[in-house]
C-alpha cells in the first residue's frame, strides 16, 4: 500500500505530527507503531504510570550496558511500547527548559531553532490557564495543569525552607522566571493524562486519510536503487511482514533508542558498524546512533514528624478515600504527579545558568529491584527529595545488537565521564543537604534514612549517587541535529543527511538536552517538525508546477 507520508512510531512526537499532517485532507497519512492501543483506565489516571513501569505489555523495558562510573550496573530505561509511546507512561511533568539551551541549538549550525523561534511552538501546543500571554497559548491541543494549590502540604515547607536560604520563587518555570524554587506543572486534563495520543491522536483517527496499525515494528527503511532517496518500510505486524510506501516521506519517530536502531538496520549508520553486522551500506553517517544523552539523578530519604501521603497511601482505607475523591471531584493525590515541587537552582556562584533540577516527593518509595511494578510507600512518615544536573556532558551511543530487528539495541549513555558532571554531583549532594538544614525542614525531618548521616565527606557522597543513581528516563541526542554529516544526522529542516524523503522528529535530534524534563520539548520539536514538512510539500507542489510550465 502507498500513502504520502508514513510516521515510524505513534509516539509523543509521532501523534502530533499524524494529527497535523493529515488535518488538512490533502494527504493520506500511515502512523506505525509497534505496540497497543492506550485503552486502559491506567493511561488516563495521572498515578497509573506505576502500573506501566515495569509491565512489558506497554513498555519495552530496556536496560543499559553496565555503566563503570555507577559501580557497573546496568541502568534501567523504560520506553513506551504503546499509542502515545514514552508519554503514555510518564510522570506528566511539563518543563520547556531554559531559553539558552534553544539557543545553544541555534548557534549549533540550527538557524530557527533558538528560543525565540521556537517559543511559537511552545505556546502553539499548549492549553494554559493563564490564557494567551507572552510565555502561554490557550487553544493548544495539550492542556497544562498548575499543581498549584493541589499539592500535599508538606510541600509548602519545602518552599519555606527554600524561602529561608535566600533561594528565589519560581511562580512558574515556563514563564519568565526559570530559576528557583517552585511548584510543577503537569499535562493534564480534568484530573487525567493528556498525551499527545489523547489530545492530537484520538480526535484525528476519524478522518479517513489517517490509518493507524498497531504491533507494527519497522524493521527497515527502504531506498531507490540509486540509494539516494526513502521510499518506503518493510515492517512486521502480528508475525507477517509487510511492506508500505511513502509517495513523499518517510518521518522516523522512535524516539532517542529505536530512530538510530531503524537507520543502522537500513544502512544508513557508521560502514564499519554496518560492515561488523553484514548490513549493506546505504548511507555512510557516522554519527547514528552517537551523542546521546539522558538526565541521571539520586534520591535522599527522610523520615518525618508529620504525615505525608506515606500515611495515605499505605493503608486500604487511606486508599479507598483517595480513590473516591478522584472518582468524584479529579483532584487529589491520584490526580497528580508524584514529583510536585522542586526547582533549578545554581550549584555554586560561579555558574551562569541553574545547572541542577531538584524533585521534591511527598512520598518516599523505593525503586523496585524485582521488575516488579510498585509505588509501596515505606513504612514510615516520609518524603523524598532529588536531585539531577541539568546539561550533563556526558555522552554515550546506541547502536544494534546485531542484524536481526526483534533484537534490542545496545544502550551506553556512558554517565560520569567527564569531570564537569562529577563536579556537579558533589554540588547537588551538598545543595540537598544544605536544603535539608534549614529551619523549616529542619522542623519535620526525624532523620535521614538514606544516604544517612555516615555520608558527609564529597567523595562518599559521590560514591552513593554512583551506586544509587538512575536514569529519569530524558535519553535523547542519538541522531543529533546539526550542519555538519561527520557530526551530526539530521539539518536544521530535521532531514537525514544526504538522503531525500526521510526526516526525523523526535527526541534524538535534540542538540544538547534540554535543562528539565524532556516531553514538553518533543511536543515543540513535532510542532515544528509538522510545520517544515507542510511548507516543504508545498515547495515541491511549485516546484514540479514550474518544471511543467517550462516543459511547455
Amino acid at each position: 500500500m502507498t500513502y504520502d507520508y508514513i510516521i515510524a512510531g505513534a509516539g509523543a512526537a509521532g501523534c502530533v505530527l499524524a494529527n497535523r499532517l493529515s488535518a488538512s485532507g490533502k494527504y493520506t497519512v500511515l502512523l506505525l507503531e509497534a505496540g497497543g492501543k492506550d485503552s486502559s483506565l491506567w493511561f488516563k489516571i495521572p498515578v497509573g504510570f506505576a502500573k506501566m513501569y515495569y509491565n512489558p505489555t506497554f513498555n519495552w523495558m530496556y536496560y543499559s550496558q553496565p555503566q563503570k562510573q555507577l559501580a557497573n550496573r546496568a541502568i534501567y530505561a523504560p520506553r513506551g511500547k504503546v499509542q502515545g509511546g514514552s508519554g503514555s507512561i510518564n510522570a506528566m511533568i511539563y518543563v520547556r527548559g531554559q531559553a539558552h539551551d534553544f539557543d545553544d541549538w541555534a548557534a549549533d549550525g540550527n538557524d530557527g531553532w533558538g528560543f525565540k523561534d521556537v517559543l511559537p511552538y511552545f505556546r502553539k501546543l499548549e492549553n494554559h490557564p493563564l490564557g494567551d500571554t507572552e510565555y502561554h497559548g490557550s487553544s493548544g491541543p495539550i492542556s497544562i495543569t498548575p499543581m498549584k494549590g493541589q499539592t500535599h502540604p508538606i510541600c509548602d515547607v519545602f518552599l519555606e525552607g527554600c524561602e529561608q536560604l535566600g533561594y528565589s520563587r519560581s511562580e512558574d518555570f515556563n514563564g519568565p522566571t526559570f530559576e528557583g524554587a517552585g511548584l510543577y506543572d503537569v499535562n493534564t486534563r480534568n484530573g487525567e493524562r493528556c498525551s499527545s495520543s489523547f489530545a492530537h491522536l484520538h480526535p484525528a483517527l476519524g478522518r479517513s486519510n489517517l490509518t493507524l496499525e498497531h504491533y507494527a515494528l519497522v524493521d527497515r527503511v527502504l531506498f531507490n536503487e540509486q540509494g539516494t532517496r526513502a521510499v518506503g518500510v518493510e515492517v512486521s505486524q502480528n508475525g507477517v511482514n509487510r511492506t508500505f510506501m511513502a509517495n513523499k516521506e518517510v518521518i522516523l519517530c522512535a524516539g532517542a533508542v529505536d530512530t538510530p536502531k531503524i537507520l543502522q538496520l537500513s544502512g544508513v549508520a557508521d560502514q564499519a558498524l554496518l560492515k561488523k553486522h553484514g548490513i549493506p551500506l546505504v548511507r555512510h553517517l557516522p554519527a547514528v546512533g552517537q551523542h546521546l544523552q539522558d538526565h541521571l539523578c539520586a534520591s535522599y530519604y527522610y523520615k518525618a514528624n508529620i504525615p505525608t501521603l506515606n500515611d495515605q497511601l499505605s493503608s486500604l482505607f487511606g486508599q479507598f478515600k483517595l480513590g473516591l475523591k478522584y472518582l468524584f471531584t479529579r483532584k487529589g493525590a491520584l490526580a497528580m504527579s508524584v514529583n510536585q515541587a522542586g526547582g533549578f537552582f545554581r550549584g555554586n556562584n560561579e555558574q551562569s545558568h541553574p545547572n541542577l533540577q531538584l524533585y521534591f516527593n511527598p512520598l518516599s518509595y523505593q525503586i523496585p529491584k524485582n521488575n516488579k511494578a510498585s509505588l509501596k510507600p515505606e513504612p514510615y512518615s516520609g518524603f523524598l527529595l532529588c536531585f539531577n544536573p541539568c546539561r550533563p556532558t556526558s555522552r554515550g551511543h546506541v547502536e544494534i545488537a546485531s542484524s536481526n530487528p526483534r533484537d534490542a539495541a545496545l544502550i551506553d549513555p556512558n554517565y560520569l565521564s567527564t569531570q564537569k558532571d562529577i563536579d556537579e554531583v558533589i554540588q547537588g549532594s551538598r545543595l540537598m543537604r544544605k536544603i535539608m538544614g534549614a529551619p523549616a525542614l529542619k522542623g519535620i525531618t526525624v532523620e535521614e534514612v538514606l544516604p544517612g548521616s555516615a555520608v558527609q565527606t564529597d567523595e562518599e557522597m559521590l560514591q552513593y549517587f554512583r551506586e544509587n543513581s538512575g536514569s529519569i528516563y530524558h535519553l535523547c541526542g542519538s541522531c543529533t541535529m546539526g550542519a555538519d554529516p561527520s557530526t551530526s544526522v539530521v539539518d536544521k529542516r530535521l532531514k537525514v543527511h544526504g538522503l531525500a524523503g526521510l526526516r526525523i522528529v523526535d527526541a534524538s535530534v535534540f542538540p544538547n538536552i534540554t535543562s528539565g524534563n524532556t516531553h514538553a520539548a518533543v511536543l515543540m520539536v513535532a510542532e515544528k517538525g509538522a510545520d517544515l514538512i507542510l511548507e516543504d510539500a508545498v515547495v515541491a507542489v511549485s516546484e514540479v508546477a514550474q518544471a511543467a510550465i517550462h516543459a511547455a
